[in-house]
C-alpha cells in the first residue's frame, strides 16, 4: 500500500524495521488532522456552529473505526492509548459483572503489560482471582487449557489476538465460543493485528476488541475499544457524559479523525499490503538463513502471524550486541515497553525458549514504507555483522 513516495520521517538510514513499536504517521492522516488542529476547534458537545463540525468529524471517525472491524459506529469508544482501552475492557469487565462472577479471571502468559498489570491490580485491591493460561513453543494458547481453567465464576477471558514480539496469532474465535459456552465474555487486544490482518467482529465473537492508532498510521495517544452493544462497563475514567459515559473528558477530535482516516486507509489496501508484506518478511527471512546456515532459528509460530513480522534469534550472538553493531538498522531485541533490561523477553521466557536463544532475539518488523531494498540491504548487514560476532564468540570460548 506505498504510495510510491518516501516517508519524509525515513530519510533512508537507518532502515526501520521496528513498526510494532510504532509507525510513522500517514501523510494523509497528517492532512485529514489539520483542520482539527487549528479552524475546526470547537467542542464537539457544543451545540453551537463551532462545534457541528468536530461532532460530525467524530462520527465519521467513529464509522470508519467501525467499519475496519466489521461493527456498529455507536460500538465504538474513543481513548487515550491501547492501553487506556486494555484497562476499560478489562477492568471495567471484572467489576461490572454479576457478583457471582465478579471474582475469576482468565489471561495468558504473553499477554500485554497492559492487561497483565491490569489483572494484578484487580487481585492485589478487588481480590479478583486470576489464572494465567501457559503458552506452547510457538506462542499459542491451546483451548483445551482455557477449557479446564473456566468455572462458573469467570467473567472475562482476555487473550490479545496478536503478540507484538513474535506476531504469533491466538485461535480467538475458538476461546471466544469457549468463554460464551460458560457465560464469560472476551477481550481481545487487537493492537498489532489491525490494519495488518482481517479483525472481524463476526468472526472473532469477540465482547471487547481494543485498537491503537499509532499502531497503523496514526498518532500515539489515541485508540479505540469496540464494547459490544449492551454490556456494561465500569468506567476508569469518571467525569461527564462523553463516549456514552465510559471515558470522561473532552474528546480529541483531531487525533480521532487521524485514527479514522488510518482505518479507511488500512481497510481499502488490506489484502493486497498484508500479502505484500509476508512477501518481504520472508525475503528477510530466506536472506538472514542463506547467509548464516543453521544458526538463524525462528521464534514464534511459522504460519500463524503477522505479515509484517519476524522474530529470530542468531545462536551464538546476543541481539543486543547485534543490533548495536548495525546503527544503520532500527530493530528491537523484543518489545519496545521492555527496552533498557537485559534480562530474557518474558514472551520468549513463557515460550520456553532458553535464556541464550531469548536474550539473542531480534525483532524485525516491517510496514507500509518498507522496500526490497530496504529488506535486501538489512540482510546483509545484519549478516555480515553476525558472522564477525559468532566468530568473536566462538574464538573466545576457543
Amino acid at each position: 500500500m506505498t504510495s510510491g513516495h518516501a516517508h519524509p520521517g525515513l530519510d533512508g538510514e537507518p532502515i526501520y524495521l521496528d513498526c510494532n513499536a510504532t509507525t510513522p504517521i500517514d501523510p494523509a492522516v497528517v492532512s485529514a488532522m489539520r483542520p482539527y488542529l487549528d479552524v475546526r476547534f470547537g467542542n464537539p458537545s457544543s451545540t453551537h456552529h463551532y462545534g457541528a463540525a468536530p461532532a460530525a468529524a467524530l462520527d465519521t471517525a467513529r464509522e470508519q473505526v467501525a467499519a475496519l472491524l466489521g461493527a456498529e459506529p455507536a460500538a465504538i469508544l474513543f481513548t487515550g492509548s491501547g492501553s487506556e482501552a486494555a484497562n476499560l475492557a478489562v477492568r471495567g469487565a471484572v467489576l461490572a459483572a454479576p457478583r457471582r462472577r465478579h471474582h475469576h479471571m482468565i489471561t495468558q502468559a504473553t499477554e500485554h503489560p497492559a492487561v497483565l498489570a491490569t489483572c494484578r491490580a484487580l487481585h492485589r485491591l478487588h481480590g479478583v482471582d486470576v489464572t494465567v493460561l501457559p503458552v506452547d513453543a510457538h506462542g499459542l494458547v491451546d483451548p483445551a487449557d482455557l477449557r479446564a481453567a473456566i468455572t462458573p465464576r469467570t467473567a472475562l477471558v482476555s487473550v490479545m489476538m496478536a503478540n507484538n514480539e513474535t506476531g504469533t496469532i491466538q485461535p480467538i474465535a475458538d476461546l471466544a465460543a469457549i468463554a460464551h459456552a460458560h457465560g464469560a465474555l472476551l477481550h481481545t487486544d487487537a493492537a498489532q493485528a489491525a490494519g495488518k490482518v482481517p479483525v472481524d467482529i463476526g468472526a472473532l465473537g469477540a465482547d471487547l476488541v481494543t485498537v491503537a492508532g499509532h499502531k497503523m498510521y496514526a498518532p500515539k495517544g489515541i485508540a479505540a475499544l469496540y464494547l459490544r452493544p449492551g454490556l456494561t462497563l465500569e468506567p476508569v475514567v469518571y467525569g461527564a457524559g462523553q463516549e456514552r459515559g465510559l471515558r470522561a473528558g473532552t474528546e480529541n477530535v483531531a487525533y480521532a479523525v487521524g485514527l479514522g482516516t488510518a482505518a479507511d486507509l488500512s481497510r481499502g489496501g488490506l489484502d493486497r499490503e498484508r500479502y505484500r508484506l509476508a512477501g518481504l518478511r520472508d525475503r528477510l527471512h530466506q536472506a538472514l538463513d542463506a547467509a548464516l546456515p543453521g544458526l538463524v532459528h525462528l521464534n514464534g509460530h511459522p504460519d500463524q502471524r503477522l505479515p509484517n513480522t519476524l522474530n529470530v534469534s542468531v545462536s551464538g550472538v546476543s541481539g543486543a550486541d547485534l543490533l548495536a553493531a548495525v546503527p544503520q538498522v532500527a530493530a528491537s531485541t523484543g518489545s519496545a515497553c521492555h527496552s533498557g533490561t537485559t534480562a530474557p523477553s518474558p514472551v520468549l521466557t513463557a515460550m520456553r525458549l532458553d535464556r541464550d536463544r531469548a536474550l539473542g532475539a531480534v525483532r524485525m518488523s516491517l510496514g507500509r514504507w518498507t522496500t526490497r531494498s530496504d529488506v535486501d540491504r538489512a540482510a546483509d548487514l545484519l549478516a555480515t555483522a553476525a558472522r564477525r560476532l559468532h566468530r568473536g564468540a566462538a574464538h573466545a570460548v576457543g
